[in-house]
C-alpha cells in the first residue's frame, strides 16, 4: 500500500466519521451551553449528537454556501450576539414606555446575497434581533420585508441591516 492510497483513505474515513467538523463542533458547543453543566453525560450525549446528526445532514450541504473566511463569521456571531442582548434591552423599554413612541413600519430591504442558505441567514438573523421580523421575500429574491417595531428613520435602519449583517455574509460566504 502506497503513501498516496493511505492518505487518501484516512480522508475517507474522516469524511464519512467526521463530514462537516465546523458544525459538528458548533453543534457540541450548543449542546454543552444550552445544557448549562459540564457533566460527563452531557458532554457524550453532545458528542453523539455531534457526530450523528452531521453524517445524516451530510447531503443537504453540497448547496450550501462554503465559509470562505473564519475570522468574519466569528466576528459575526459576536456582533449578532451583542444586537441580540441591546435589541432585547430597547424592545422593553419601548414595550413599557408610552405606547406613541412606537412608530411600526415594513422595510423593503434589498438583498444582495444570491446564495439560498446565506438570504436564509441574513432573513433570521433580522428575527433574532428583538424589535425586527423578516416577512417576507421576494419571488426574485432581491427584496426582504422587515416588519420594524418602532424606526425613526426607516433608510438608516435599512442601511444598518445591510452593513451590520448582510455585508460581513458577503465577506464570509461569497
Amino acid at each position: 500500500m502506497t503513501s498516496a492510497t493511505r492518505t487518501t483513505d484516512v480522508i475517507s474515513i474522516r469524511q464519512r466519521v467526521l463530514p462537516q467538523p465546523l458544525f459538528s463542533l458548533v453543534l457540541l458547543a450548543v449542546w454543552l451551553l444550552a445544557q448549562g453543566k459540564l457533566e460527563l453525560s452531557t458532554i457524550i450525549g453532545g458528542v453523539i449528537l455531534a457526530l450523528v446528526l452531521p453524517a445524516f445532514t451530510y447531503r443537504f450541504t453540497d448547496t450550501f454556501p462554503k465559509v470562505r473566511r473564519i475570522r468574519p463569521l466569528i466576528q459575526y456571531i459576536v456582533i449578532v450576539m451583542w444586537d441580540i442582548l441591546i435589541a432585547n434591552l430597547t424592545v422593553a423599554r419601548l414595550i413599557l414606555g408610552p405606547a406613541r413612541k412606537l412608530k411600526p413600519t415594513f422595510l423593503e430591504v434589498p438583498v444582495k446575497l444570491t446564495n439560498p442558505y446565506a438570504i436564509t441567514i441574513f432573513a433570521a438573523t433580522i428575527s433574532l434581533t428583538p424589535g425586527t421580523v423578516s416577512a417576507n421575500l421576494s419571488g426574485d429574491r432581491k427584496t426582504l420585508l422587515v416588519h420594524a417595531l418602532s424606526t425613526e428613520d426607516p433608510d438608516a435602519e435599512i442601511q444598518l441591516m445591510k452593513a451590520r449583517y448582510e455585508a460581513p455574509l458577503l465577506e464570509i460566504f461569497q
